[in-house]
């Protein structure tokens, strides 16, 4: 049984430092990691990560300064909105677009990372992680490229993009690799009761309207990934 504090990311115990890269993660996702680092070192892509383990503190601090204005909110397209322009409600799924729901995000597991390749960019590129990254033109097309090819083979050292399609929830994040083997561990372990209680305990903003729209959020946000 996962500890909840694991689960929703309120607790690191049971990852292990990555200090080569500066993240922490599920000693299984970074020994399979670095097995799909070397393999793809041999196509010509460094592969590096953005982001590994975030916190629930981390991930509520996001949340909150997104609802204050002080972080870019996102539409559809990936354009910046104004929050003040839009209703609670609608703020609440612009946000929930982009950036996980407190206590609901993979990268509190240890198990999910988002990816780019340091030999595609200069030294002082700031990696944005947007779509247009990731497409034909972008600097990490040919990372996007064997990593499809990977995966259709089944050469992925466990690593799945379970972002890689619109399903009308999350945005599409050709970044986002999930290892899978252990990811499904804590999928199993969440429920919407669960998460709920974490939410009420929480002291995130616009609480009460994630409360009323939280049976949606968890139907096309949630599960849509498990």
């Amino acid at each position: 049984m996962t500890n909840n504090a694991h689960l929703f990311g309120k607790a690191c115990s049971h990852l292990v430092n990555y200090t080569a890269e500066s993240c922490q993660l599920h000693p299984l996702a970074l020994e399979n990691y670095l097995k799909l680092q070397r393999a793809l070192a041999v196509e010509g892509v460094d592969l590096k990560i953005a982001s590994a383990f975030r916190s629930y503190d981390r991930q509520q601090r996001i949340w909150n300064e997104k609802v204050a204005g002080t972080r870019p909110v996102l539409d559809h397209s990936g354009k910046p909105l104004d929050p003040k322009s839009l209703t609670e409600e609608a703020l609440v799924y612009a946000i929930l677009r982009w950036s996980a729901l407190p206590g609901a995000s993979r990268h509190h597991w240890g198990t999910d990372i988002d990816v780019y390749d340091a030999a595609a960019i200069p030294a002082n590129y700031r990696v944005q992680l947007t779509s247009e990254e990731y497409g034909d033109k972008g600097p990490f097309a040919r990372l996007n490229d064997c990593l499809v090819n990977r995966e259709a083979q089944g050469l992925s050292f466990g690593f799945a993009r379970v972002y890689a399609e619109d399903r009308g929830g999350v945005a599409p994040e050709p970044w986002h690799l999930s290892y899978l083997p252990v990811a499904q561990e804590y999928q199993g372990q969440l429920s919407y009761d669960q998460l709920e209680a974490c939410i009420n305990s929480s002291e995130i903003e616009l609480k009460r309207v994630i409360l009323a729209h939280l049976p949606d959020i968890y139907s096309r946000f949630v599960e849509v990934s498990q």
